[in-house]
């Protein structure tokens, strides 16, 4: 474990075991996919007299995520976002301690939202329904797994990188992801891709270019991500970010699991 000062270092990947503790009841899989050492970042602080194999506070960061658990800690709080590079920043908190520390330290420059998770049920899906959706994409639309190409098309506007931004690059996401890309005169419209990768799944992303909404294309994409994945024994998990992302999530076969707070932040205002 590397130290970075007194009270906080970054957590090295071969020592996830010493804060995974902290997280052990929490089924979030960006979570375990950073335990598990695929991507992502891992800080610890508060630590015992033990010395630094036993901290008492954590925070994960990945993607645009970063998650709190232990021991509330308000130094964890401010330096764990900074080193997010993003526009944006979801702060994730384990329970009520760390919700009221977050609205504390950032106030009115932490909007609080509502997210949902969602029910991890592999028996859930009808592959019949799917592959009707799939089959239901507009004419002049053609649905392809991401390829390098695709890949960087992606990467290259605003609105479709988050598709593939949690891998360092195309070999990483060729070797690890899963993506299905709907296509639209030689033209990325719609994608859905593993947001993050763990043993035996990811986490889903689906985004739609805004011309291209309200045609069916993020159903159809997210069915055929859906059946890939279940053809290679691969578990698709789903975080809905709002309702709309919930009613897309429940069309698909995914039932509700519980609400939560989170909050979004810009890191660069911290």
């Amino acid at each position: 474990m590397s130290r970075a000062d007194e009270t906080i270092c970054q957590v090295a990947r071969d020592e996830m075991g010493c804060i995974s503790e902290l997280f052990s009841d929490w089924q979030e899989t960006m979570i375990w996919s950073c335990l598990q050492g695929y991507m992502g970042e891992a800080y610890a602080a508060g630590f015992s007299g033990a010395g630094f194999s036993r901290p008492l506070s954590a925070a994960i960061l990945i993607g645009d995520f970063c998650f709190f658990a232990g021991s509330p800690h308000r130094g964890l709080l401010g330096r764990v976002p900074k080193c997010h590079k993003g526009n944006f920043l979801i702060l994730v908190p384990k329970d009520d301690g760390w919700a009221w520390l977050i609205e504390e330290v950032y106030g009115p420059g932490a909007e609080k939202i509502t997210r949902f998770a969602i029910k991890k049920e592999p028996d859930a899906f009808e592959p019949e329904r799917l592959t009707a959706y799939v089959a239901a994409i507009p004419d002049g639309f053609e649905l392809k797994l991401i390829d390098r190409r695709i890949y960087e098309m992606a990467m290259a506007e605003e609105w479709s990188k988050d598709l593939c931004a949690s891998f360092q690059d195309f070999l990483a996401f060729e070797r690890c992801g899963l993506g299905v890309a709907a296509i639209h005169k030689g033209k990325l419209a719609a994608g859905a891709a593993s947001y993050t990768v763990y043993d035996g799944g990811i986490e889903i992303e689906i985004d739609t270019k805004e011309e291209y909404r309200r045609r069916g294309l993020a159903q159809a994409c997210g069915a055929k991500l859906i059946l890939e994945c279940l053809d290679r024994g691969l578990y698709p998990s789903w975080d809905a970010h709002d309702r709309r992302s919930l009613s897309l999530a429940e069309k698909l076969g995914y039932h509700l699991d519980h609400e939560y707070p989170a909050y979004i932040i810009d890191p660069a205002a911290v």
